[in-house]
């Protein structure tokens, strides 16, 4: 029997977001966005989340951008065709 599974964009910004919060330096995905993160048909992920004070903003949002790729990949065999990260806080500023 052939078939194709399919996951919703809600279980897929679900992994995301977990994802984004396995890379050190994030400390949170920031609500109200659509929860923090969204998933278009056209297989783009973006995320808004907080950092930690201190952190390379370049250098975490790079990480979260392949981790969460790779994170789709084998999670859910979903190919994200980009994923894009808005920092909207930092936390534990001084």
């Amino acid at each position: 029997m052939d078939g194709q599974n399919v996951i919703s964009s809600e279980v897929t910004a679900r992994y995301a977001a977990d994802a984004a919060r396995e890379v050190p330096g994030v400390t949170r995905i920031v609500e109200g966005v659509r929860k923090g993160v969204r998933v278009g048909d056209d297989g783009a992920v973006e995320l808004h989340v907080a950092l930690a004070w201190g952190e390379s903003l370049p250098a975490v949002a790079a990480e979260v951008q392949t981790h969460v790729a790779e994170y789709l990949a084998q999670m859910a065999d979903v190919a994200a065709r980009v994923v894009n990260v808005v920092v909207e806080e930092i936390d534990g500023r001084p």
